[in-house]
């Protein structure tokens, strides 16, 4: 990827912020920042040590997302740390392929700095510019208050609840699914 394919954003808290498209080369690194995010997270849908996959697997699917137009994997780094990511999938059948999920997280000693937001409004430039995207949908845990603000700050509505979606510390959880619709027609 060339350089002028990232970009470059100053946090409120001084920072900068470089979000990019995942490659194959970030296999290792990325799977390190899952098993921390996994264990210092309740908002993902797994816990540590259950990611299970191998650095190569992990190259090889950033690879295949790099080839699909309507997928997208986004690493958000500080300082050549990553810091986040978000992970958008469409369809691949004709009937579906204009709707799609991304899941995102952000370390934990960095929240609250603006870069959920940054990478949404990277996924949704990136979701318009692609000509094939018409909704991004999202499940979103009834109690992540913060998230929740967010998806509705840009303009995700709520469009139904799930309940047990998830099971955490012995106790079911459930979920918002959230949209929003790109364009109309």
């Amino acid at each position: 990827m060339d350089t002028n394919d990232r970009e470059h954003i100053r946090l409120k808290n001084g920072l900068l912020l470089t979000l990019r498209d995942a490659e194959p080369d970030d296999a290792e690194r990325l799977l390190v920042y899952v098993e921390q995010i996994a264990g210092e997270s309740d908002n993902v849908t797994m816990g540590p040590g259950e990611f299970g996959m191998s650095v190569e697997d992990e190259r090889v699917y950033l690879k295949q997302i790099a080839e699909i137009p309507t997928s997208l994997y986004l690493i958000a780094e500080i300082e050549g740390e990553i810091v986040g990511t978000l992970s958008f999938s469409a369809g691949r059948r004709p009937r579906v392929r204009h709707v799609g999920e991304f899941g995102t997280s952000v370390l934990r000693k960095y929240w609250n700095l603006g870069i959920g937001h940054h990478m949404l409004m990277y996924l949704l430039d990136w979701a318009r510019g692609t000509g094939i995207i018409r909704k991004i949908n999202l499940r979103v845990r009834v109690d992540n208050l913060p998230a929740i603000h967010l998806y509705e700050k840009c303009g995700f509505v709520h469009e139904g609840r799930v309940s047990r979606e998830l099971y955490i510390h012995g106790q079911f959880v459930g979920v918002f699914v959230m949209g929003m619709e790109l364009d109309p027609k």
